[in-house]
């Protein structure tokens, strides 16, 4: 299969190491074992490091086993946003954008150049404001008079990681600018179309759209958002702790890339090849059919979304050191993958029903009948 890294891809890219035999998971080729996958992301130079290390929160561990336990990310330096940092990483390997959602000072941004200072491509970031043009952000073409043409100036969305911060700051007219690129990995400007980078990924950041000055995101915009967090605010004892190290320096200064594109690219590449057995696949268009047709919604989950919460469910698998999809990846990830695309009654009276519509993706997760098939057996 072409989403299989072999032990020869792997020499080409230059991060081949030994991993013994192949092996077969019901008819699917799967060349690396999960855990060698998560080990991937620490090749390059960076050791016994997986990505978790650009934030400082590891300490060496032994090679081979390097999963993302929560054991492993607690810190009380981010007491609370283990699963923030979690899901944010997910969401790269499952080649999806990211958004950030909660009031002012939570640590939104910080969390969104951590993730962008941790890849070894181009990261840019946009200040989204209520008088950006849609070039401001696409590009533009302008008139070179020495050579009597045009010439395109390529915007900030031609970069491996684009965060946008306070997303919702701007008209919906420059928030559709992102569209084309967020679905198809591509600008189109002046009836030209060009190619982002590889691995692409925006990160954006929306205050509450309660709060002044804030223009709520289309539906369209918010569906092509894989997954939506929030920070929340630190316990007494975090909060202590950044009060006695942030006067003594910026922790985002020290990070620096612990992997580059090349590996990043490898490894996404190598999640696709994650199993999903049937059972698991209808128990995942289950969950999303059935906030279709949900009493409390105005409106369910889209196609999209079903693909979304595959794809996430693969990354978590592999991050967790597994090969194939259980049920459970599936309904961890389910709320923050659904919830931001869904329309409560309650959001179309005029409330905000963002915490009814999380409730209602957990109680249709509860509800759906769970299927109970056997782990792949390896041959």
């Amino acid at each position: 299969m072409s989403d299989v890294l072999t032990p020869s891809v792997l020499r080409a890219t230059g991060i081949h190491k030994s991993f013994g035999d192949r092996e077969v998971l019901q008819g699917v080729d799967v060349s690396l074992a999960a855990h060698e996958v998560v080990a991937l992301i620490g090749a390059s130079g960076s050791g016994k490091s997986t990505l978790l290390r650009c934030l400082g929160l590891l300490e060496p561990i032994d090679d081979g086993q390097i999963f993302l336990s929560d054991e492993d990310i607690s810190d009380p330096r981010v007491d609370g946003k283990v699963d923030a940092i979690r899901t944010a990483f997910t969401v790269m390997l499952a080649e999806g954008h990211l958004l950030v959602e909660d009031v002012p000072g939570v640590g939104k941004t910080v969390l969104a150049k951590a993730l962008g200072a941790s890849v070894g491509g181009s990261v840019n970031r946009i200040q989204f404001t209520s008088d950006m043009l849609p070039s401001d952000v696409t590009g533009v073409n302008i008139y070179d008079q020495s050579s009597g043409a045009f010439r395109f100036s390529p915007g900030p969305v031609f970069a491996n990681v684009v965060i946008g911060d306070e997303i919702n700051r701007t008209s919906p007219k420059t928030q559709s600018a992102l569209l084309e690129a967020m679905a198809e990995s591509q600008v189109t400007v002046d009836g030209v179309t060009r190619q982002l980078e590889s691995p692409f990924m925006i990160v954006a950041t929306q205050n509450p759209i309660d709060m002044e000055g804030t223009y709520p995101l289309p539906e369209a915009q918010r569906d092509r958002f894989m997954a939506r967090i929030a920070m929340g605010y630190p316990s007494a004892d975090a909060e202590r702790d950044m009060l006695a190290h942030r006067g003594v320096r910026d922790p985002l200064s020290s990070l620096r890339p612990i992997v580059d594109v090349g590996t990043l690219r490898a490894v996404v590449h190598a999640v696709r090849a994650v199993h999903v057995a049937p059972d698991v696949e209808a128990y995942i268009v289950a969950i999303v059919r059935a906030t279709r047709s949900h009493p409390d919604l105005v409106l369910g989950a889209s196609p999209r979304a079903t693909l979304h919460l595959a794809q996430a469910a693969r990354a978590h698998a592999a991050l967790a050191g597994r090969p194939f999809v259980t049920p459970d990846d599936v309904a961890r990830l389910a709320p923050v993958v659904l919830a931001h695309r869904l329309v409560p009654v309650a959001r179309g009276l005029g409330g905000s029903g963002d915490d009814t519509a999380r409730e209602i993706v957990v109680r249709i997760v509860s509800d759906t009948a769970v299927p109970f098939t056997a782990a792949p057996v390896h041959s």
